[in-house]
């Protein structure tokens, strides 16, 4: 047991504790702590020097705008209202047949939206591109004919005549691209999702909600084009 004027260390109590050696009165630094700082500054710029290139190399392709490709798939008179038309389509430069994808095209058909005010409406002047690409995991959808719907052979997901989700587990409509006529060519440019009722939006991922308070959670990348 330690002495009543003592502390637990044998020393006495009330004494004040020595200055550090080298220490002078209105010092406010030691050199122990200089050199504490300084050895702190230089790994902290060592760490910066290494992280900071991996994060950008990282980062970067998430802010870097894609190409906006626009290829012809046919002339307007190979298109009908009734029915689609499989197209093929480069998604990826560069990598040959691994980089193309199918796209159903169709003419734009009023008859299909004048009843309904759940849809927008179409104009014989358009031209509906289709990716094939499901909504819930990306299995490439078949469009079958004997029925009019989208069908994709992985976990059931059923699409109706406009893309719109009608079975299974997908969580959105089917995405489109954006079209336009040049020289009477139709030609299919980028890729774009849709709300359930089939407004645009910026391209989503597979798996991932369109619409209302889902566009917050599932935000676009901000290198995708907008949408039409």
């Amino acid at each position: 047991m330690a002495d009543e004027g003592n502390d637990k260390r044998g020393k006495p109590n009330g004494l004040p504790n020595p200055d550090p050696a080298g220490y002078f009165a209105g010092e406010s630094m030691t050199r122990r702590t200089v050199f504490s700082i300084g050895v702190q500054a230089v790994g902290g710029v060592a760490v910066a020097a290494v992280a900071l290139p991996a994060v950008g190399f990282a980062v970067a392709p998430l802010f870097e705008q894609e190409s906006e490709p626009w290829q012809a798939v046919g002339p307007t008179t190979d298109f009908s209202p009734d029915t689609y038309r499989p197209v093929t389509i480069t998604i990826v430069q560069d990598i040959g047949e691994t980089g193309k994808s199918t796209a159903y095209v169709r003419q734009g058909n009023p008859e299909i939206t004048a009843n309904q005010t759940k849809y927008p409406p179409e104009s014989p002047n358009e031209y509906i591109a289709i990716s094939t690409r499901c909504a819930h995991v990306g299995c490439p959808v078949r469009f079958v004919q004997a029925s009019g719907n989208f069908i994709c052979p992985c976990h059931g997901g059923v699409y109706g005549f406009l893309g719109e989700r009608i079975g299974g587990p997908p969580v959105r409509p089917l995405d489109r691209f954006q079209t336009r006529v040049t020289n009477g060519q139709v030609e299919v440019g980028p890729r774009y999702s849709v709300t359930n009722s089939l407004d645009p939006v910026r391209a989503r991922d597979p798996g991932e909600f369109t619409g209302g308070v889902w566009n917050y959670l599932y935000p676009p990348r901000p290198s995708v084009p907008p949408p039409p």
